[in-house]
């Protein structure tokens, strides 16, 4: 038999999370405050979760709660919805659809997969940047429905997720145009140059200490970043050079800001789109897994 939720105990519930104490949430409800601590005793006991724990006399949500609020505002929302849809008050609101992005992910990346999403739907879309373990527990809990990274999480990380590859570019240091001299004698030229570098967050920078260490290139790295933007901004102020996909610095190149030193061989960034298993699926997240390549 399918578990029953019984509604007016996740309301019960929700409202409990947003007042953050069974007290105050008691006031609002204007129940007993016994009352309602034993209704959600009864809706815990129900699910078979715990869906707060108590720390100095306040009340926390667990991993559970934080998914269980999100679900429950949904469901309220949409009943909300329904019923000014059935009174003629507004048309449906449009599908949604969350995207979240590593810093390091190229913003024409982003701005590709917006237009797919688009053409084939009309959708409200959420972008949200960030750090991947941050993203992925976001995924995970199901508050962004798509996660753009450039590596594919392993170990106990990779429990409940689908990698889709939809990137594979070569990677070139690319630099002012001061740097230009750097391209005679390449790559054993680049020995001692101040360099941009990715965070070892990323597999990139794995794979260019490993290039580097065949190639018998000193690396002299004086930054160390994800984001591809502020990256860019120092390779053009002459800070270093910088290791990048072509389409990650088109704009640069084209203006002359940044010129290409030498491609790095054997060496790409990757992308991929990546989801978390889940009871009901976004349809437009699902086609742009199956279907989206940059």
């Amino acid at each position: 038999m399918n578990p029953w939720i019984n509604y007016h105990h996740l309301y019960y519930f929700k409202v409990i999370a947003e007042e953050g104490s069974v007290s105050k949430a008691a006031q609002k409800l204007k129940l007993g405050q016994p009352t309602l601590s034993a209704q959600l005793a009864q809706f815990e006991d129900r699910l078979g979760v715990q869906l707060f724990e108590r720390q100095h006399k306040r009340l926390l949500l667990t991993e559970y709660g934080r998914v269980a609020l999100e679900y429950s505002k949904n469901i309220f929302r949409m009943g909300s919805e329904m019923f000014e849809v059935l009174h003629d008050r507004l048309k449906p609101l449009k599908p949604t659809l969350h995207l979240g992005a590593l810093d390091s992910v190229p913003k024409q990346v982003i701005l590709s997969l917006v237009k797919s999403a688009l053409r084939s739907s009309p959708c409200q879309i959420t972008l949200s940047e960030g750090k991947s373990d941050e993203l992925l527990r976001e995924l995970l809990a199901h508050r962004i429905d798509l996660f753009v990274s450039n590596f594919i999480p392993s170990g106990l990380d990779a429990k409940g997720i689908y990698p889709t590859l939809i990137a594979k570019k070569n990677v070139a240091f690319y630099g002012a145009p001061k740097f230009k001299p750097l391209r005679q004698g390449f790559p054993g030229s680049l020995s001692g140059v101040a360099m941009i570098m990715p965070s070892y967050d990323s597999k990139l920078r794995q794979d260019l200490d490993h290039w580097a260490k065949l190639n018998k290139v000193e690396l002299n790295v004086v930054i160390e970043s994800q984001d591809i933007a502020v990256k860019k901004l120092m390779a053009i102020n002459e800070i270093g050079i910088v290791p990048a996909a072509s389409h990650s610095v088109a704009g640069q190149v084209f203006r002359g800001e940044l010129i290409e030193i030498g491609k790095l061989q054997g060496v790409s960034e990757e992308l991929y789109l990546i989801s978390a298993q889940r009871k009901i699926a976004n349809s437009i997240a699902t086609k742009l897994q199956q279907q989206f390549t940059f």
